[in-house]
């Protein structure tokens, strides 16, 4: 049965979500929309295909979908709530906590293909089906995110390419 594929995915899925949106809550609350959906469209998955894809596309449409409706600001009141690992030195905790906020001043495009790439592990070929862009789209992401993300953790500052059309 290709239900067992389908909950095979599912650390993944979380921890991508994760890394994507930053927040616990709303990172499960999108996995959990995620295979609402998978399971109501089951029968529009092909055999043979990359269920892996397939669910990362999903969540990427369902993570579309929430940036283009408006929303209202929420913040969790449970303090206790802070489950983020650390390492046991005072600097790798550091270092994280710039990795995360550097990757959040990321365009979406960029993070979501540098996420795919280095936490998934997922080939040009299945981030370009699961985001439904050109490889050659994927390649240019990739590498201007990997570069604004060197910039930003070593502080330099960001500059607008912006060139002067007459």
């Amino acid at each position: 049965m290709e239900s067992h594929a389908i909950l095979a995915e599912i650390p993944r899925l979380r921890r991508y979500a994760r890394a994507l949106l930053g927040d616990r809550a709303a990172a499960d609350d999108l996995v959990q929309d995620t295979l609402e959906r998978a399971w109501s469209r089951f029968h529009q998955w092909q055999a043979g295909s990359d269920m892996r894809a397939w669910l990362f596309g999903i969540m990427h449409n369902l993570r579309v979908d929430q940036l283009r409706r408006p929303r209202l600001p929420t913040h969790s009141i449970d303090e206790d709530d802070s489950d983020v690992p650390t390492r046991a030195t005072q600097n790798d905790g550091l270092e994280l906590r710039d990795l995360a906020s550097a990757l959040g001043h990321l365009p979406d495009e960029q993070r979501e293909v540098l996420l795919l790439v280095a936490l998934e592990e997922m080939s040009y070929a299945d981030i370009a089906a699961t985001l439904d862009i050109p490889i050659g789209t994927v390649m240019s992401r990739l590498s201007r995110g990997r570069e604004r993300l060197r910039s930003i953790m070593e502080g330099q500052p960001q500059t607008a390419n912006l060139k002067v059309v007459r």
